[in-house]
């Protein structure tokens, strides 16, 4: 059948064919599926099935139909509450997910704490907006974090908290991702600091990778390096609007 190929910023060699999606396999492939088939197993429905492996020895993913996020959404605050509740239902549905012995993982960024395993990568650009609702793509980073370290990220981009954005309009934005995700009173005070602490850290990423010349870090620090460490600035500039927004 034709592949197609899928546009990816962090990956290569990931097509289309039929209703499948093909990616080159990794040590950590194996360890991704078997979460992508517990979460099926549990009830969570917003991430592919894992398919198993083709006669090249791709990992083969079931093609999720829909329209495809983008790096800049413009949703609204009841669009951006469904967000949050789906990172809330992975979250629910991956608490009780054993790895497999031996577990390996690509994760590019360690994270705070390693509660469970989560996606490292739950942005806008990694969502799918379906008839059945919201779900989640891109599942090669996925490793052990915490519920926080994804919040941080997914509330991060998808309202987004950017320096090229006005602040007011950004609150109740945030609160909507937070609302959705049904965050508790200490959960909110703790997220306050995370988002920053993540942002941070996407930097490091990026700034480390551009001096060792780590693909595709170095790539991605020469097109968005700056537009990360305004990001950061922002978000130290402005903690105390985190904070009375989520009350």
């Amino acid at each position: 059948m034709t592949e197609e190929p899928l546009p990816t910023n962090a990956s290569s060699g990931v097509v289309r064919v039929g209703d499948t999606v093909r990616r080159p396999a990794g040590p950590w492939t194996d360890s991704v599926d078997a979460l992508l088939a517990h979460l099926h197993a549990v009830g969570f429905h917003g991430a592919p099935r894992p398919l198993g492996r083709d006669e090249q020895g791709r990992q083969v993913l079931q093609f999720l139909a829909g329209e495809a996020g983008s790096p800049d959404p413009r949703w609204s605050t009841t669009d951006l509450g469904a967000v949050g509740r789906l990172l809330r239902d992975f979250h629910d549905a991956a608490a009780d997910f054993t790895p497999p012995p031996g577990a390996v993982w690509q994760t590019a960024i360690p994270a705070d704490r390693e509660d469970l395993v989560v996606h490292h990568d739950p942005a806008p650009w990694n969502l799918i907006r379906r008839p059945a609702g919201l779900a989640l793509i891109d599942w090669g980073a996925a490793g052990p974090g915490s519920r926080l370290w994804d919040l941080a990220y997914t509330a991060q981009t998808a309202v987004p908290l950017r320096a090229d954005r006005p602040l007011a309009p950004t609150l109740p934005r945030l609160r909507a991702v937070v609302d959705g995700y049904g965050l508790d009173d200490a959960g909110r005070a703790a997220l306050v600091p995370m988002l920053l602490r993540r942002v941070t850290a996407m930097v490091e990423l990026l700034r480390s990778g551009a001096a060792t010349g780590r693909r595709p870090w170095d790539r991605i620090w020469t097109e968005d390096g700056p537009y990360w460490q305004r990001t950061a600035d922002h978000l130290a500039a402005h903690t105390d609007d985190w904070a009375a927004a989520l009350g």
